[in-house]
């Protein structure tokens, strides 16, 4: 029982033993208190008062020029400066006069320069592999027909574009099919298994006055690290195309002419770019026009009737149908794009 009372003894002195290391003594009564050296806010509340050598004249402690300390004669403190103030310390312009910031401060007045109004711009996109605004493009072509299973109208083809803006343009299209034109096989089988004809058109030739919309551009991977450049665009337009009947109904009979009709043409396109200047081109359009077919049925009197007669088979008005029908030519368009000049410059806002 005794032992265990000292053991609790000891322990107690060892939890107060570190206590009383923070006991102060007291002042002696009719005693004034030597004056402290001053010392920062942020100095350790540990640090004793004998640290400070007495009846010396206080150093200015860390932190007193933001205090307030003003600087010393003879101009500013120097970024060099050391931080007790010690002789030697010196102005950076001093040491080395031609450093950017002691001639950018001879240049410039700060106080005018902190007056004007910054207007700062941000292209979060980048540039434009091609510039297009105020460029000419060459664009020879090859199209194939897409939707006329009877007769095929394949034929070379040139757009001639000037573009207003980046992707605003205006332009000519024209398209050569005679001598081009070709009867499918599955035209020439079913005539002659089913006796049954199709009424057929060829197509001479056709011309437009385009509008080119370019919405979209951007890039991909392809062959390793190369990056492609491309951009979509639409286009749209009206012209005129010039078509004839084919004689299948009556070809003893029936000589066809050339006949103009008004076109209208709507497509969609892509330009993958090789360089700034050449790009690879495939376009989907489509040539809406009202056309005139061979009729069906033929006459049934006699060649030597006046030809202004109705029953006269040589009669022109009685080889066209009564009315018009509307025609969609749908195309795929493959070629090269050419850009003039072949460089240019970017220009942006300053």
């Amino acid at each position: 029982m005794k032992q265990a009372r000292r053991w609790l003894l000891l322990a107690a002195a060892l939890v107060l033993l570190p206590q009383a290391a923070y006991a102060q003594k007291k002042k002696p009564k009719g005693t004034t208190p030597a004056p402290a050296a001053p010392v920062s806010a942020d100095a350790d509340a540990d640090s004793t008062p004998a640290a400070a050598p007495a009846a010396a004249t206080p150093a200015p402690a860390e932190g007193a020029a933001d205090q307030g300390t003003p600087p010393a004669a003879g101009g500013e403190a120097a970024a060099g400066e050391t931080p007790g103030g010690e002789a030697g310390g010196m102005d950076i312009c001093q040491i080395t006069p031609d450093a950017p910031q002691c001639t950018a401060a001879k240049q410039f007045n700060l106080s005018d320069e902190a007056k004007k109004t910054i207007r700062a711009e941000v292209y979060a996109v980048q540039q434009q592999y091609v510039i297009k605004a105020q460029r000419f493009e060459i664009q020879p072509y090859f199209a194939f027909t897409l939707n006329d299973q009877f007769v095929s109208h394949d034929a070379p083809g040139l757009a001639l574009n000037y573009y207003i803006t980046q992707v605003l343009a205006v332009g000519l299209d024209g398209v050569w099919y005679d001598g081009l034109n070709g009867d499918s096989d599955f035209n020439f089988q079913n005539r002659r298994a089913a006796r049954i004809a199709v009424p057929l058109n060829n197509y001479q030739l056709s011309g437009d006055l385009n509008f080119t919309y370019v919405p979209m551009y951007g890039k991909f991977a392809g062959f390793g690290d190369f990056i492609f450049n491309y951009d979509a665009y639409l286009v749209g337009g009206v012209g005129i195309i010039r078509t004839e009947p084919i004689a299948v109904i009556d070809p003893d009979n029936r000589k066809f002419t050339w006949n103009n009709y008004v076109n209208f043409d709507i497509g969609i396109g892509v330009r993958i770019f090789f360089t700034r200047w050449l790009a690879a081109v495939a376009e989907v359009r489509d040539i809406v026009f009202f056309d005139k077919i061979e009729a069906l049925t033929i006459a049934q009197g006699s060649t030597t009737l006046p030809l202004t007669d109705a029953n006269n088979p040589l009669n022109p008005k009685t080889w066209y149908d009564s009315g018009t029908h509307p025609t969609n030519d749908i195309q795929l368009q493959v070629g090269l794009s050419i850009f003039l000049p072949t460089s240019f410059e970017y220009r942006l806002p300053k």
